[in-house]
């Protein structure tokens, strides 16, 4: 069984939302807090001048009968919600985000999540990996995780595996899907079925180097910055709204072998930041990009 260290508070809450920016919004919110019987313990807002769109993040703590608070404030927000066409979502603070992996040969981004997971340094519960390789097999088994093995040699086989992992999600309640390097390419019609819950770890600092081996692209090219990017997964392949970056000097003296080991590095790293912000309510689409709050 997985060892779920993070465990939920029933009163404390976060509460994200977004929409068409204008005044008395933040005030609107506020007395729909305090009239549902709460008190704001964090706020993080921003109003994009590109889409004029406002965007916040609260965590709340439920101070009066904390076992009604979510009816009580879903009633108090509703109207505020309809005058201002708001997008809102509110969660327990620490509630695991059921998570299920996609791999395949690497193990480098499933070991760090499935140990972040078990250490109660994420947010998320993964009950299942699906991959087209059994390399990961000794993870999974190791932390107690279910793994299925589907190979894919063609067409038939990949959409049997795609088949496998929306199945999976309507009976594992999964809420986010991670690409943990899952090497293939998914279809359009996945993508959109998933649009907004799969994070996929590209082995590059985008928008250079894609494709296969862009380490040794980078090598080739003689580098000075190597990273790795975490974003949505869109039908468009690794042009997904950015979650996080982040890179590493290097220098000529380093070999496509080194380069390849300090980005794997990179890649788990970011990968984990992508997932912990997603799984704690902190990342909010704005069109092509996303809003972060840390």
């Amino acid at each position: 069984m997985n060892t779920i260290a993070t465990t939920a508070d029933d009163t404390q809450w976060v509460l994200t939302l977004s929409c068409i920016d204008g005044p008395g919004i933040v005030h609107a919110i506020s007395g729909a807090i305090v009239a549902a019987g709460g008190n704001i313990a964090e706020s993080q807002q921003f109003s994009s001048h590109d889409t004029a769109r406002f965007f916040m993040r609260l965590q709340i703590e439920a101070v009066a009968q904390p076992e009604t608070f979510e009816e009580r404030f879903s009633a108090a927000l509703t109207p505020v919600t309809e005058r201002y066409h708001m997008s809102w979502r509110l969660d327990r603070v620490g509630r695991p985000v059921r998570t299920l992996l996609l791999a395949s040969t690497a193990t480098h981004c499933v070991n760090d999540l499935l140990y972040r997971q078990r250490a109660g340094q994420l947010p998320i519960e993964v009950p299942l990996i699906l991959s087209n390789h059994e390399t990961v097999r000794d993870l999974a088994e190791f932390y107690g995780v279910d793994f299925e093995h589907r190979p894919i040699a063609g067409e038939a086989d990949k959409a049997a595996f795609e088949a496998r992992v929306l199945e999976a999600v309507e009976q594992h309640d999964i809420e986010l899907v991670v690409l943990a390097r899952y090497m293939q390419i998914l279809s359009p019609e996945l993508c959109e079925a998933l649009e907004g819950r799969a994070i996929n770890i590209h082995h590059s600092f985008l928008p250079g180097f894609k494709g296969a081996n862009p380490y040794k692209q980078a090598h080739r090219r003689g580098v000075k910055l190597i990273g790795a990017t975490a974003h949505f997964v869109t039908t468009d392949l690794d042009e997904g709204p950015i979650i996080e970056q982040d890179v590493v000097r290097v220098d000529h003296s380093y070999s496509s072998r080194e380069l390849v080991q300090l980005g794997q590095d990179e890649e788990a790293r970011v990968l984990r930041r992508a997932v912990g912000w997603f799984a704690e309510n902190r990342v909010l689409a704005d069109g092509a990009r996303t809003i972060i709050f840390r």
